[in-house]
């Protein structure tokens, strides 16, 4: 083989091992977004996933000095025991959307690594200090939404 020969196959051989390691660091950090639904549909123990719900009203319970929270996430057709050990968000709670990060595990719950809370994207200000507009705020900043 020619010097110029020897030279493409090893530039060949470069660029393949750099396509695997593209491809397989990639699809290693991928975290699939599943509904509570989806999740129950096909659960993987041990499998990185992002599960957006609704807090299910009557299942938060947090321990402030263990740290331990738990709570059900619903999309209205299936619900997810979660686990978390931490502080929860200010704007988390029930009646509420949060997307959680974390694992399924083989005992039948998520546990989670990460919470974020969903909050609504509307801001209606108190305009002239007219009483509907302060209550609609509040309501807004309220933790059980009335």
């Amino acid at each position: 083989m020619s010097r110029r020969g020897r030279f493409v196959a090893g530039g060949a051989v470069i660029a393949a091992a750099l396509a695997y390691l593209i491809y397989s660091g990639v699809t290693q950090s991928a975290v699939y977004f599943v509904t509570p639904a989806e999740l129950q549909a096909a659960p993987v123990a041990g499998k990185v996933y992002r599960l957006g719900g609704m807090v299910a009203p009557g299942t938060l319970r947090w321990e402030p000095t263990t740290l331990a929270l738990s709570f059900t996430l619903t999309d209205g057709k299936a619900s997810v025991p979660v686990r978390h050990h931490g502080t929860p968000p200010d704007l988390f709670g029930e009646k509420r959307g949060a997307v959680v990060e974390g694992r399924w595990t083989a005992e039948g719950y998520f546990s989670a690594t990460q919470i974020l809370a969903k909050h609504s994207e509307e801001y209606k200000a108190p305009h002239d200090g007219e009483p509907a507009g302060y209550k609609g705020m509040m309501k807004t900043l309220s933790t059980d939404g009335k």
